[in-house]
């Protein structure tokens, strides 16, 4: 093979490769997407049931130069999502996102509302 070829070849690869990476590696499970996420002040509780913390985070120390900030963040939303419909939440108050270096974590309370 043409060296021209070969680097042709290898650079489309490395292209199909990286392009599968600007979506998150965490996806959103189907029973989560009910699953409202609220970082608002006018989030009232009271007539929640608070269901307990939950975390979310997308990115590792060995594959955060593959993803895109927008994916990170994404992936983060679902994995929280996810674990709040875990123990039966249909809202997320967001507490704080935490951007590092190499991932992007989110916390926030799981509530059971109306």
């Amino acid at each position: 093979m043409p060296h021209s070829l070969r680097n042709t070849v290898l650079l489309v690869l490395a292209g199909i490769l990286l392009s599968g990476c600007s979506t998150p590696f965490t996806t959103l499970e189907e029973t989560a997407a009910d699953v409202h996420v609220r970082m608002d002040s006018g989030f009232n509780a009271d007539k929640c049931i608070w269901l307990g913390e939950v975390t979310g985070t997308e990115g590792h120390w060995y594959s955060y130069l593959f993803f895109n900030n927008d994916a990170m963040v994404q992936g983060s939303l679902n994995d929280i999502k996810n674990r709040a419909k875990k123990l039966g939440a249909n809202t997320v108050y967001m507490i704080a996102p935490q951007d590092f270096t190499t991932s992007f974590t989110v916390v926030g309370n799981a509530y059971k509302c109306g």
